[in-house]
């Protein structure tokens, strides 16, 4: 039995080529996915907790995949490498790298010149990363677990909580964070900077 199922509202929906990478075959349902992934999801936080990399390393090319990989090596054959095919969100495919390389760019001028405070560098750093899109699935998991690597090994800061709870699921949370990315988008910050720490 194949993987079948319909994204969830902000959901990115996978072609049949990023469906074939699924590893673990007997996943047929958005439930099980999600629970596979949230495991890995796991796995990555207690990597980034062990390892502490250092703010240089964080914002690099290199860690950005690491860390999608790292978090979907279980799970999905393309972990760890940018999307291949254009999305209903996101910069288009050739756009990728550039616009990835840009934002770490920017978040080190950021840090340097002490442009923004250290919560509003990592959720504009996730902003950004999960509006490049750049990868076929997780985006929004990956891009609040970047901040979060920053905001606690990087300045050395408490976590966010992202609103204490599951994101991947439907409900209420849910719509506040794509309500505040929404906002974001419009270069209005505080909604998404007070839902990072609710």
């Amino acid at each position: 039995m194949g993987l079948d199922f319909d994204p969830t509202v902000g959901q990115t929906p996978l072609d049949e080529d990023e469906k074939a990478g699924l590893l673990i075959t007997t996943i047929t349902t958005r439930g099980e996915l999600d629970e596979f992934e949230q495991l890995g999801v796991e796995q990555a936080v207690a990597w980034t907790m062990a390892t502490r990399p250092s703010t240089e390393r964080i914002l690099t090319e290199e860690f950005v995949l690491e860390l999608h990989r790292r978090m979907f090596q279980d799970l999905w054959r393309w972990a760890g490498q940018y999307r291949t095919t254009n999305k209903n969100i996101g910069v288009d495919t050739t756009k990728v790298r550039i616009e990835v390389r840009k934002l770490l760019d920017d978040s080190r001028y950021w840090i340097e010149h002490r442009v923004f405070g250290e919560d509003e560098i990592c959720v504009r750093l996730s902003h950004r990363m999960v509006s490049i899109h750049p990868f076929a699935n997780g985006n929004g998991r990956h891009s609040r677990l970047l901040a979060d690597t920053l905001l606690t090994s990087g300045f050395g800061n408490t976590r966010f909580s992202w609103g204490s709870l599951n994101l991947a699921a439907p409900g209420a949370a849910r719509a506040a964070y794509i309500g505040a990315l929404h906002e974001a988008d419009q270069n209005n910050y505080r909604p998404l900077l007070e839902f990072a720490r609710s």
